[in-house]
């Protein structure tokens, strides 16, 4: 029997952005539920939600202050229940973002723990009487001095965020007590941070630089890691049809791979395939290519190319419609378990600042403050804080006009033009040749072909700027061809093959060579029994 999540595509919904409502520019669980029905006309078959406990959202959630509750701008636990017990009436399967590595500073385990050096949550957190030379992953020193003690602790993010010690079993009995209370509400696994961090080594050796740039050798995807990882999924897997993704912070495929497989982590995200910063086909190809190569038979990759932690691939590759199209027929036709983005369905844009104060993303903040303390200008610094901030993709879902404007405390701190780059779900919803309706026909291509969702390669190639395979299973054979160059393409293929979808085209006349049309992505279903395409 296929598990449930190898037909799945799921989507993330970023918790503050996606639908407010009360009024308060917040999104909310109530904003969520209104929306469901959207989700499900969609095609979707899982939802992943950003962090909702209670934060100071130093790192908007990512610091969590209560791992058993709710936070108030999202509603209370009702509402949570609420939302589960509807998502699933629709076949809506919800993964929650779990953050294991580190609590806030706010926490009241932290709190104990930096009260005195014989409290005993002391040992749950990381101190030291003198820091090594390991950065932040945000920046700056990895160590923040605490008077009451005279000792420093260690954050491998902002210094709000502060690591767990997971060589301490008490943290870990804790941490498996939280997964138990979220998967005994409802929740069908879980989306978990940074899950390579857990382990530092304890010897706390200085890491080495190349060409002026830490090398993080001794702070993340250290021995140990792998065992706690597998203890984390076969605890989860006790359970019935759980699922676990893992962010792990790398976009070394032979890193990546050890998190994921038998008795391990369902799957990881490929940041090998799904963070390219700039647009290349034979590199994306070449990506695939190796991910297909390096992964054994129990390990699935991932598909995606928008997060919250990085820039939209719309804008990131160049903001052109079409190109778009092509990224998201390879996101939802090519082997692997496709994350979609919330907005990436309406091509909604990166936003940009022109004023600092209105930047609320951390990362993006500390950009611009190590800007400044190197003698950079305060252009030069906001040109740095653009490029880390994560604020770029985080703005309010389009469903309206209305919606263009985000809130923070009840004031205005992003506002998006309406232009003809950010259109609405309200003027998409009824027009075939919106980017809305073409994900819908893609995610519905995806559930109708079970090839499409569980088939394996039997063709994976590159020709002259164009991807194209073909993927099959017992009884379909479904070839994908993506044409990102500006040059007709042709092949040859076996005679009769059935048009599914196309960018360019609306009818297929089946004969034996396909000519994939400049920036065209089209699908064509075959006869299983018949040969395969062949390069001509």
């Amino acid at each position: 029997m296929v598990k449930w999540w190898k037909g799945s595509t799921f989507y993330e919904i970023y918790m503050p952005s996606f639908k407010d409502s009360n009024g308060d520019g917040i999104g909310d669980f109530s904003g969520i539920i209104s929306k469901l029905d959207y989700l499900k006309g969609l095609g979707v078959g899982g939802i992943w939600l950003t962090p909702f406990y209670p934060s100071p959202k130093v790192d908007n959630g990512y610091d969590i202050s209560n791992y058993y509750a709710i936070d108030s701008d999202y509603g209370k636990m009702e509402d949570f229940e609420l939302f589960i017990r509807e998502a699933h009436k629709r076949d809506l399967r919800v993964i929650a973002d779990l953050v294991l590595n580190h609590t806030s500073s706010e926490h009241p385990w932290f709190q104990q723990s930096k009260s005195s050096k014989d409290n005993p949550k002391r040992d749950w957190y990381i101190w030291r009487d003198k820091p090594n030379n390991w950065e932040s992953f945000f920046g700056g020193t990895a160590w923040e001095y605490d008077k009451t003690t005279n000792q420093y602790y260690y954050h491998a993010f902002a210094k709000e965020q502060v690591d767990l010690n997971w060589a301490n079993p008490e943290v870990k009995c804790a941490m498996f007590d939280v997964m138990k209370f979220w998967l005994e509400k409802g929740v069908d696994g879980f989306r978990l941070d940074v899950i390579n961090f857990l382990k530092v080594n304890d010897l706390f050796s200085d890491n080495p630089y190349e060409n002026g740039e830490q090398t993080h050798l001794f702070d993340k995807d250290q021995e140990g890691i792998l065992s706690v990882i597998s203890e984390i999924a076969d605890f989860v897997h006790q359970y019935p049809d759980k699922f676990l993704v893992g962010e792990v912070g790398s976009e070394d495929l032979e890193i990546l791979k050890q998190y994921s497989g038998l008795r391990m982590l369902d799957v990881v995200f490929n940041f090998n395939i799904g963070s390219i910063g700039e647009f290349d086909a034979k590199t994306l190809f070449q990506q695939l290519t190796a991910t297909e190569d390096a992964y054994n038979k129990e390990q699935v990759p991932t598909l995606f190319f928008s997060s919250h932690d990085m820039s939209r691939h719309i804008s990131r590759f160049g903001g052109d419609k079409g190109r778009a199209k092509l990224i998201a027929t390879l996101m939802l036709m090519a082997k692997g378990v496709p994350f979609l983005y919330f907005g990436d369905e309406i091509g909604m844009r990166d936003w940009i600042t022109d004023d600092i104060s209105k930047m609320k993303d951390v990362q993006g903040i500390m950009g611009y403050q190590l800007a400044l303390q190197a003698g950079k200008s305060h252009e030069e610094a906001l040109l740095s804080a653009n490029e880390k901030s994560r604020d770029k993709s985080r703005t309010p879902m389009q469903w309206n006009a209305q919606a263009n404007v985000g809130f923070t405390d009840g004031k205005p701190w992003i506002t998006i033009p309406k232009n003809a780059n950010q259109v609405t779900v309200e003027e998409q919803l009824d027009n075939p040749a919106s980017m809305l309706s073409f994900y819908k026909s893609l995610l519905k291509l995806r559930k109708k072909h079970v090839a499409l969702q569980v088939g394996n390669y039997k063709l994976l190639r590159f020709k002259d700027g164009m991807i194209y395979f073909v993927r099959t299973n017992q009884a379909e054979k479904i070839v994908v061809a993506l044409n990102f160059s500006e040059q007709a393409v042709s092949l040859k293929v076996e005679e009769g093959m059935k048009l599914l979808l196309s960018t360019k085209r609306t009818s297929f006349e089946g004969k034996n060579v396909l000519t994939v049309l400049a920036n065209e992505a089209i699908i064509l279903k075959g006869d299983i029994s018949n040969d395969l395409i062949k390069e001509g």
